[in-house]
């Protein structure tokens, strides 16, 4: 007897894919997850887990393993080139929030989905072939499958957008501003503090982690490298970090010695459907508000809306996809907005944007210490 569940393929087990993998599997829907990469596809670098996305994991029930993983970070601090504190910002803004590095996160959410759907892994979709009932999907190494839906869940330069869809370059924003990312061990004071130090359009950042520092290199640029392009990324990090004080020398020579590091610019995706037909698109291959956006918690949050869409419209897949894209935009726009706020707090274009930053935060930090002493 043929099996009536919808059938289900998602690419990508990162955060957006392993959390829709879970919910839609565990509401009885045939689920099938390729990845890549052997394990899951996702970076150390720490993310939150806030707001909808918070719900979402204790829906799962998998907020004790995210707090066993989390980082006890509370604040991020400014320094100067002698590294003396000139500014600071509280990281944490309700008790309903953890941080956590990526890769933990990610590999949590697959746990919670092993049981109820089918991880591929070291797998990648070559082709889609898409008609009114279903997707004929041919991979790299397993027999070609059929499917009732197939959701690109893999991220800022998805295959399957640009399988269903088009190029990367018809919908990615660069931002003129690359991150890149490594974990050194480097020894820290305190394992609560990220401590971060500005030049012109450059920072340098240096997280406690969960046991083993990390360093962070953000910084301004007018080039354009493709991230898959490692020499290219080393020689421009070299050219804009060169003469940066602190302690950016000492950071930059350990990043470069290390073989396990992350690069990429900050994007912003914008797409006028995240749909075609059978296909659809989850997390940073629809919406992707890169490094500055909640990203890890808006991937959860929809999920979450369109494992809710789908089950609502079960038998309706192109309502099912509508009614998500229409929820999901809701919350994805201002965040999608605040990205170019939050950049230049975070990276200041100038001396007196630092300055004024500085001076700003304090003032903040003051008046918030003084409502505290009332209370």
């Amino acid at each position: 007897m043929q099996d009536a569940r919808l059938a289900v393929l998602i690419s990508g087990a990162g955060v957006a894919g392993a959390t829709l993998a879970a919910l839609l599997g565990r509401a009885g829907y045939r689920v099938t997850v390729v990845e890549r990469d052997q394990g899951t596809r996702s970076s150390g670098n720490p993310v939150d887990v806030r707001k909808g996305a918070y719900q979402v994991a204790e829906q799962l029930g998998v907020m004790s393993r995210l707090q066993d993983a989390a980082t006890k970070v509370r604040k991020l601090i400014f320094v100067d080139d002698s590294g003396r504190r000139v500014a600071s910002l509280r990281t944490r803004q309700s008790d309903r929030e953890v941080e956590l590095p990526r890769a933990d996160l990610s590999a949590i959410l697959v746990e919670a989905g092993r049981g109820d759907a089918e991880f591929l892994f070291d797998e990648v979709i070559t082709e889609l072939h898409p008609d009114a009932g279903g997707v004929d999907v041919i991979f790299d190494h397993s027999a070609p499958r059929r499917f009732d839906l197939v959701v690109g869940a893999d991220g800022l330069h998805s295959g399957v957008r640009r399988l269903a869809f088009g190029s990367e370059a018809d919908f990615a924003e660069h931002l003129g501003i690359y991150i890149a990312t490594a974990t050194l061990g480097i020894p820290m004071e305190r394992d609560d503090t990220v401590i971060m130090y500005n030049e012109p359009g450059k920072a340098v950042a240096l997280h406690p982690g969960t046991g083993s520092a990390g360093a962070a290199f953000m910084f301004r640029s007018r080039a354009r490298i493709d991230h898959r392009d490692p020499e290219a990324a080393r020689l421009l990090l070299k050219q804009t970090y060169r003469n940066v004080g602190w302690r950016t020398q000492e950071l930059l020579s350990a990043y470069l010695s290390t073989d396990d590091v992350y690069f990429d610019g900050v994007s912003r995706i914008r797409m006028s459907s995240w749909s075609r037909g059978r296909v659809t698109l989850l997390g940073d291959a629809a919406s992707c508000v890169s490094l500055f956006g909640d990203g890890s918690s808006s991937a959860m949050e929809g999920a979450a809306t369109l494992a809710t869409s789908l089950s609502s419209s079960p038998q309706d897949l192109a309502t099912a996809l509508a009614l998500y894209e229409s929820a999901h935009r809701r919350v994805i726009r201002p965040r999608q907005r605040g990205v170019v706020i939050a950049s230049h707090l975070l990276i200041p274009k100038s001396r007196l944007g630092i300055t004024l930053r500085d001076r700003s935060l304090e003032l903040v930090g003051r008046r918030w210490a003084e409502r505290r002493r009332v209370v």
